[in-house]
């Protein structure tokens, strides 16, 4: 609890399942658990995606022993998910970590999976992993996200609750609160995407699908609750802390100090974001000049 840093467990012949990991983060945590020589089994549902992104995990294995597959399937279809994980429990190895990365659709779904059978699958055996992917909009509301940033913030009260009951099972939960990153998913959101959020985002940058797949893979491995990329997650991250465990006394302190400052600049942000809000109002031409 005294030192900063919990120490990393090991994903060596260890089974990691990622829903969505045919492409963007998931895809880049799968080659990175594949380097740390895990077997892996990526969930989706195109299949043509699936098999490439197949191809390419294979490469970073480390060890002939490893076990890489693939599983078509629909991950907003709760009973397919579910029997598929049974399957490929029985067939390779039980699941050590469950990566949520299947995005907005299967939020709902593959999280009450999570929760109704975690217990059966993890308890059991004393020890495992969860990673659930949320947004930085799963901490605090921004235009053009209402549905979504519903959905995530919910993710963050299941989370906090599953660290709860599985605490004394040794099962970690790690909520990831990605930042925009480089993926097909994002760049299919931005065509829909009004001004005003766009104007909000560009603040933040876009990020590699690579360096958060890394973030995240080291925070659920050290068992963290957030895991988050860049100077403003920080900010929102902290401001939102709440009543979340905290991974170390040094964390908890840093927290206390920086809580009231980060306020005031939470409070710029928020001004900010409402001036850009009035701005597109007022001049509802700004979108043609903006494109």
């Amino acid at each position: 609890m005294f030192a900063n840093k919990k120490q990393r467990k090991s994903l060596w012949n260890r089974h990691v399942v990622i829903t969505g990991g045919s492409s963007g983060i998931g895809k880049a945590i799968a080659i990175l658990a594949a380097q740390d020589g895990a077997h892996v089994s990526i969930l989706a549902r195109n299949v043509e995606k699936l098999d490439d992104a197949f191809r390419e995990i294979k490469k970073y294995i480390v060890t002939e022993d490893q076990i890489i597959t693939r599983v078509p399937v629909d991950v907003s279809c709760l009973e397919a998910v579910e029997n598929n994980l049974l399957e490929i429990e029985e067939t390779i190895a039980p699941i050590f970590m469950l990566v949520n990365c299947a995005g907005f659709a299967a939020c709902g779904r593959l999280e009450d999976l999570t929760e109704r059978d975690i217990k059966r699958r993890f308890k059991k055996r004393r020890e495992g992993i969860i990673v659930m992917t949320s947004s930085v909009v799963g901490l605090m509301g921004m235009f053009g996200y209402s549905a979504y940033s519903a959905c995530k913030f919910g993710l963050r009260g299941l989370a906090e609750s599953l660290i709860m009951e599985l605490k004394p099972y040794n099962v970690s939960v790690t909520l990831a609160l990605p930042p925009d990153t480089d993926t097909p998913g994002f760049e299919n959101e931005n065509k829909s995407k009004p001004l005003e959020t766009k104007l909000m985002s560009e603040a933040g940058g876009l990020h590699k699908p690579e360096t958060v797949a890394k973030q995240i893979l080291e925070d659920a491995l050290r068992g963290h609750l957030f895991s988050y990329v860049g100077f403003e997650s920080f900010i929102l991250t902290t401001l939102c802390i709440g009543m979340s465990p905290f991974s170390s006394i040094i964390e908890l302190i840093i927290q206390f100090i920086l809580l009231g400052p980060l306020r005031l600049i939470g409070a710029f942000y928020i001004k900010q974001f409402e001036n850009i809000v009035l701005k597109c109002f007022k001049n509802p031409n700004i979108q043609e000049k903006k494109d």
